[in-house]
């Protein structure tokens, strides 16, 4: 692959999200994203704890690019971006780890 393939705001295209990009014939539509929307793909994926997830993830972001969505379904945004304050919910769940409060 000589084309180098764009990354995300914060983080850079992991080598196998490139790959699968490339095979599925995506890399033009990943190119129109804007690089907030290649980040949330990027961090999406790279959250996975599992190999089999990050599989997974890397399968459905492809298909979700041709299928013309702009960022990851059920995806709160990427927690490492430093140009904006994360949401109460990202603080509270995915970065200081607190469960939900049950519904009484």
């Amino acid at each position: 692959m000589d084309t180098k393939i764009s990354g995300g705001l914060v983080h850079e295209l992991p080598a196998d999200l490139a790959k699968a990009l490339v095979e599925q014939n995506v890399v033009s539509i990943w190119e129109e994203l804007s690089a907030i929307g290649r980040n949330e793909f990027i961090c999406w994926v790279e959250s996975a704890k599992q190999d089999k997830t990050r599989e997974k993830r890397i399968l459905r972001a492809t298909e979700s690019l041709q299928e013309g969505k702009k960022r990851p379904c059920c995806w709160v945004g990427c927690i490492h971006r430093t140009d904006k304050k994360p949401s109460k919910w990202q603080q509270d769940v995915l970065i200081d780890k607190k469960p939900k409060a049950l519904a009484k």
